[in-house]
């Protein structure tokens, strides 16, 4: 009786599921290595869904110089628009001028720079606004005059990451939420990594080739704890609250507004009855999971809001709050606000020993790029497999023109006409294509399974469970939709409930 052969390890182990873990993972997957990816919580519960959720070049950024970070950024503005126009769609900011900014010739040139840099080819470009006449100027107190109007684009950030992870799936990657990584150390040029699950503790022990840290605001957290290597500091914890109000003003633009301390604040558009406002930059020194508005920052947005708004920004109008931790690399910078928002990879140990790369930093704008070049370095380290091929690639829903997403929407409406046209609006933004495999035989209301409040039924959680690792109620309510921001909390009981049955 001969004993049996131990499990073939993995090519990659990649800690952290947000958007650089999932990003990474897919990447890989593609190219044909095996992996599995950990995430100690849910996919995107940490940095990755505490964003201002823009997919945007940083034009705050060409004050400090950072040409190549701006370049790269505008360059995949356009690339990811194309890779899921159902949860990534362009927008317009606004930007008021008023003596307290650089002169206007400045801002025209800086705005120029920004148009230029990115080889954009579908977003419009910048144009001068009288305030005075153009609706953009009505909801702003007296005396603007002139704005300026550029393009970024919005996306929803935890989808991201969460169809990221799917796509990374589909193609052959493990993924384990709820699972973290207790213990990983070298033997015989593997990883042996020990992972417990969050819920029942039991643990396993896995191996590796290769391990990629990309735990985001933990990564020196897992260094410290699950290596073994004390002392390790080399992210920045820089703080990012927001606040949800009531929607201020009726049309879809965005706007960029500058404090008098020098720090920005975006008022964006938001679930369509409501208005985003943030972010603050402050430098954090807690655990990142616990990390919650303070009043002073609620203050200092609402102050700096009203600085620009008629209607004063008041702490009745909030419906919402959310904060993240940024894990900025290290740089030395003296303010929160000027540290790099770029990304650094360190590589330890090679393919004989077994090799590790830390992910430091990053944006969402980024990840493509950065999960690219983590996978080259893979690639050098344990051997190179396919080739580059993310550029092209559509996320699952994302397979219609970049400029198709209203075509999208009537094409669903057309096959199920007796479902309410917000309903079918929101599931094409959340699903793209997939809505339709979502909804599958329903016809009306009724065929959609018990009803959670506002537009959530039976047959979108199970679909999240089944497809997209939803566990509890505020997977669903506050990452994988935002319904939250409408549901309510008798209902919110009623989905735990439910979900808890079907765990």
């Amino acid at each position: 009786m001969t004993a049996e052969a131990a499990p073939a390890p993995f090519d990659v182990f990649i800690v952290g599921g947000g958007v650089n873990g999932c990003g990474i993972a897919r990447d890989a997957v593609g190219r044909g290595y095996s992996v599995m990816l950990c995430e100690m919580n849910d996919l995107a519960s940490g940095t990755s869904s505490a964003a201002t959720k823009l997919v945007h070049g940083g034009l705050r950024y060409l004050e400090h110089f950072k040409f190549r970070l701006v370049h790269e950024s505008l360059a995949e503005r356009e690339v990811l628009w194309a890779a899921a126009p159902h949860i990534i769609r362009p927008l317009r900011f606004v930007l008021p001028h008023h003596k307290g900014l650089r002169p206007a010739f400045v801002l025209r040139i800086g705005l120029l720079m920004y148009d230029t840099l990115g080889g954009r080819k579908l977003l419009p470009a910048t144009e001068t606004l009288d305030l005075i006449k153009d609706e953009a100027g009505k909801p702003l107190k007296d005396g603007y005059r002139t704005g300026f109007e550029y393009s970024d684009c919005w996306v929803d950030d935890a989808r991201l990451v969460a169809l990221t992870a799917r796509d990374a799936a589909d193609r052959g990657a493990k993924i384990r939420t709820r699972t973290k990584v207790v213990a990983a150390r070298r033997d015989g040029g593997l990883w042996t990594i020990e992972i417990e699950d969050q819920a029942s503790k039991a643990r396993e022990t896995v191996r590796a080739r290769l391990l990629v840290n990309a735990a985001g605001p933990w990564v020196d957290m897992v260094i410290v704890e699950a290596l073994g290597q004390n002392g390790a500091h080399n992210v920045r914890l820089v703080k990012g609250s927001h606040i949800v109000v009531k929607r201020l003003y009726e049309h879809e633009r965005c706007y960029i507004f500058q404090n008098a301390d020098g720090r920005i604040i975006f008022a964006i558009p938001y679930e369509e009855d409501f208005t985003l406002i943030g972010t603050t930059d402050l430098d954090y020194h807690g655990e990142p999971g616990a990390v919650t508005i303070t009043d002073a920052e609620t203050d200092y947005l609402c102050a700096a809001a009203s600085e620009y708004f008629k209607k004063p920004v008041t702490h009745e109008e909030i419906v919402w709050t959310y904060s993240g931790v940024r894990p900025l690399f290290d740089d030395g910078a003296s303010a929160a606000q000027e540290a790099t928002r770029d990304y650094v990879l360190k590589t330890a140990g090679d393919k004989v020993a077994g090799a590790l790369i830390n992910v430091f930093g990053g944006k969402l704008t980024t990840y493509r790029r950065l999960s690219e070049e983590v996978v080259e370095r893979i690639a050098d380290i344990i051997g190179h497999k396919g080739q580059r091929w993310t550029r092209d690639a559509h996320l699952p829903g994302g397979d219609f023109p970049a400029t198709g997403f209203e075509a999208q929407v009537q094409k669903l409406a057309h096959q199920y006409p007796r479902l309410d046209a917000k309903l079918i609006r929101r599931l094409t933004r959340l699903y793209g294509t997939k809505a339709g495999e979502l909804l599958g035989e329903a016809r009306e209301a009724g065929d959609l399974g018990d009803h959670f409040g506002a537009d959530l039924y039976a047959k979108e959680i199970d679909y999240l469970i089944a497809n997209e690792w939803a566990r509890t109620a505020d997977d669903v309510l506050w990452r994988r939709t935002k319904l939250g921001l409408r549901v309510m909390p008798q209902d919110k009981a009623r989905l735990s409930a439910y979900m808890a049955k079907c765990a």
